[in-house]
């Protein structure tokens, strides 16, 4: 199996998207999910995931099973 990886600004860009919408994807999940698997990631990205978590605790984002959202 081949190992996930995301290019070094599609956290901050997946941080923004979802921040706006409010809305997180399946397609925002893998990347999430890629980001947290890569070994090497930054302090600032940890704390772009730990915010993400922290919204979908307290319901201030709606995960939903499309690929993308249409804005």
């Amino acid at each position: 199996m081949s190992p996930l990886c995301l290019l070094p600004t599609a956290l901050s860009e997946l941080f923004a998207q979802v921040s706006t919408t409010n809305v997180l994807t399946l397609a925002d999940r893998y990347g999430i999910q890629a980001a947290l698997l890569n070994e090497a990631m930054s302090d600032e990205d940890r704390q772009m995931v730990d915010r993400l978590l922290y919204a979908l605790r307290h319901r201030r984002i709606q995960i939903v099973n499309d690929l993308s959202v249409v804005l």
